[in-house]
């Protein structure tokens, strides 16, 4: 099969840091490729993923991420040169509404966000000649009335990942700065179980910048250390060496990537039980599902107790590359 993929024009794929969609984009891509199947990415003209790559798109233009007037030349130019695929996977938002795509050929559409109302009704469109994924139940759940033609759960290759002991004895916090997020949360629920906390966050939009400075940064004491973004290989040594990731997410997040990443470290995940946490984390195995300081605190100091081996094994037979290439594969057989 001859696969067509459509990254966002903010970021390469990979990423050189923070990235999740890009992450996904790059595992899927390189799995179909090794099970032998052509692939062509269309994505920013830094990308180094090792795949067919089409020409004649911009560097990743991260300052502007979320823009339309950024993303639209992108798909057009995408769709432009897709035209000789027998499927195409789509992980932009504009692109399933560009309606001068090659004609003959299905669209698959990804859906990368949560399910606001507005976003909705821009997926509402997209159904009527895309198939839609979301990336978990809870995602699908949040949107009944929409047609979702499969839930596939994002997936990363166990082996980019070293396996960790833990033995760094702190607790870690990876993702964005930003209040959603629950970095102010993981710093009182760190405390309270008197353990160390390393913070690595993404801080370049100004929002960003401006809850650190005004919020975060004054909470940080002598047990917080802050880290800034890191780049893969320091980001799986932190999680590696972490008796456990805080996760305590404030808002229902479609799908936590670092979730995954943490488990394939074979590091428990302590998190609130918020959008797709509870079918990435079984409770008293990988990791723990709690809300409230004190609760996630007790979690906390018992997710030593945990086995590491077993949580890298879920990432292994739940949350491969493989796994979630293999499903992408049967839905383009049965789309075409």
């Amino acid at each position: 099969m001859r696969i067509g993929l459509i990254a966002p024009p903010w970021l390469p794929v990979p990423p050189l840091g923070y990235g999740g969609t890009e992450a996904v984009i790059h595992a899927l891509a390189t799995t179909l490729a090794a099970a032998g199947h052509s692939v062509v990415l269309a994505a920013a003209a830094d990308s180094t993923c090792p795949v067919e790559l089409l020409d004649g798109f911009a560097p990743a233009e991260r300052a502007a991420m979320g823009s339309t007037s950024s993303e639209l030349p992108h798909v057009i130019r995408a769709y432009a040169g897709l035209d000789d695929v027998d499927i195409i996977h789509d992980h932009t938002l504009a692109g399933p509404l560009y309606r001068h795509r090659p004609p003959g050929i299905p669209v698959v559409s990804t859906i990368h966000s949560d399910m606001t109302p507005a976003l909705c009704r821009v997926y509402e469109a997209f159904s009527r000649d895309v198939s839609l994924v979301a990336i978990s139940q809870h995602q699908a759940n949040s949107a009944p009335d929409l047609k979702i033609r499969r839930v596939i759960h994002h997936g990363i290759d166990p082996a980019t990942v070293p396996p960790g002991a833990g033995a760094g004895g702190y607790a870690c916090f990876l993702g964005r700065m930003a209040p959603c997020k629950g970095i102010a949360e993981a710093i009182a629920v760190a405390r309270r179980a008197g353990m160390q906390l390393k913070i690595a966050a993404k801080m370049s939009d100004p929002a960003e910048v401006d809850y650190f400075r005004s919020v975060i940064a004054p909470l940080l004491g002598p047990d917080e250390e802050f880290l800034g973004e890191l780049d893969a290989d320091g980001k799986f040594a932190l999680l590696g060496n972490a008796v456990a990731l805080l996760n305590p997410v404030q808002w229902d997040e479609p799908f936590g990537m670092v979730m995954i990443e943490a488990l394939a470290a074979g590091t428990p995940v302590v998190a609130t039980p918020r959008g797709s946490a509870p079918e990435i984390i079984e409770h008293g195995v990988t990791g723990f599902l709690a809300a409230g300081t004190d609760a996630l605190a007790s979690c906390l100091q018992r997710a030593s107790g945990l086995d590491r081996h077993g949580c890298r094994s879920a990432v292994e037979t739940r949350f491969s590359a493989e796994a979630m290439s293999r499903k992408y594969v049967e839905l383009f057989e049965d789309v075409l």
